[in-house]
Parts: structure tokens; C-alpha cells; sequence
């Protein structure tokens, strides 16, 4: 008798530190999405991104993607995300695409504008640049063709031009020596005559 009442006490109290364990996650969710507005972006391309990831200002998280979908319209990928009421953004902010570090996720970077009037909840970020498709760049520099390397190569030319000026007087004789530099590059095909 004495174990059933014991067993009985114990479950009581881990029953009520699980019941104060939910109200403060609840309590602090609830507290948080209360001081959040919502904006939205479109991009081209979202390679890496997901619900979840972190919107970051200066480096410094200020909120989270709330919710990624296709614009029926458009075709652009459709991202929300929430930010804290506190950063509050102009109109002419920008959204970047940006990865943390090079094998890392990916997440939103905002960069403010300079215009006085703000975002409002549920508007949309003008400017937008969309995430860097690392594979694509490293299989095209991989495998491109040595002529495609070749071609980009620019050729310096150095042309040195020797005058004789004026003398001030008969028996000053002055000589100056002017050094130019180009950049060329080489003659395509077409542009050969």
C-alpha cells in the first residue's frame, strides 16, 4: 500500500512539471508571434531555403520563414517570413539569398533602404536577389573548354613615348618620357579581318 502511494505522488509531480513545462512554451510562443509582423518576397531560385530558417539583419537574427510556395502567376518562389515588431524596415529594403559558410544552410539576409516611408505587415520586398547555385558555377568552371579560358585572358601592351619639349632657355634641354599601359584582349574570330 505504502508503494501504490508513493508511485502515486511521484506521477503527480512529474504530471505537474510537464503541465509548467507546456504553459511557458506556450506562454513564450504565444508572447513572441504577438510581437512579429509578417513580409513576403518572390525569387527565381530558392535552392537550400526552408521553413524555419533564419532572416537575419546585419548578421543578427530578427525573425524566421514562416512558409515557402509558387507564385500561381509568376512561377517565382513565394517566401514569408516573420520579423519582430521592433525592426521596423523602409520600402526599398532587399532581400538576399545567402549561405552560412560553405557546406551551411541557407537563410534570408535583409538589407535596409534608405526610404523614410516602412513596410507594413504583409507587404512584399521589392528587391530581391535570389540564392547562388554553388554547383552550377563549380561545373562550369570545371568543365568548361580551354578556349573559354583563354579567351577572358587580357593582354597587357606597353607603349613608351619619348618628347623633347620646348627649351625654357638655350642651354636647358628638356626630355620627358610618358609610359602608357592598355588592357587588350585577343581577336575573336569575328572580330578578324
Amino acid at each position: 500500500m505504502k508503494n501504490n502511494f508513493f508511485e502515486t505522488v511521484i506521477g503527480f509531480f512529474v504530471l505537474s512539471v510537464a503541465g509548467i513545462f507546456l504553459y511557458f512554451a506556450y506562454s513564450a510562443t504565444a508572447s513572441n508571434s504577438g510581437s512579429m509582423y509578417q513580409l513576403n518576397a518572390k525569387f527565381d531560385r530558392i535552392d537550400g531555403l526552408s521553413v524555419g530558417n533564419d532572416v537575419k539583419l546585419s548578421g543578427v537574427k530578427v525573425g524566421a520563414i514562416s512558409n515557402i510556395d509558387v507564385d500561381p502567376k509568376t512561377y517565382r518562389a513565394l517566401v514569408t517570413f516573420t520579423i519582430r515588431n521592433t525592426i521596423q524596415l523602409p520600402i526599398d529594403s532587399s532581400a538576399d539569398i545567402v549561405s552560412d559558410g560553405l557546406l551551411g544552410g541557407k537563410y534570408i539576409h535583409l538589407a535596409p533602404g534608405a526610404e523614410s516611408d516602412m513596410l507594413q505587415d504583409n507587404e512584399y520586398l521589392e528587391f530581391t536577389q535570389s540564392a547562388v547555385n554553388l554547383e552550377a558555377l563549380i561545373s562550369k568552371f570545371m568543365f568548361s573548354s580551354n578556349s573559354d579560358k583563354t579567351e577572358n585572358v587580357k593582354e597587357t601592351k606597353t607603349v613608351t613615348i619619348e618628347t623633347e619639349a620646348q627649351p625654357l632657355s638655350d642651354d636647358v634641354k628638356e626630355t620627358k618620357t610618358v609610359t602608357l599601359e592598355a588592357d587588350t584582349q585577343p581577336l575573336s574570330e569575328e572580330d578578324e579581318v
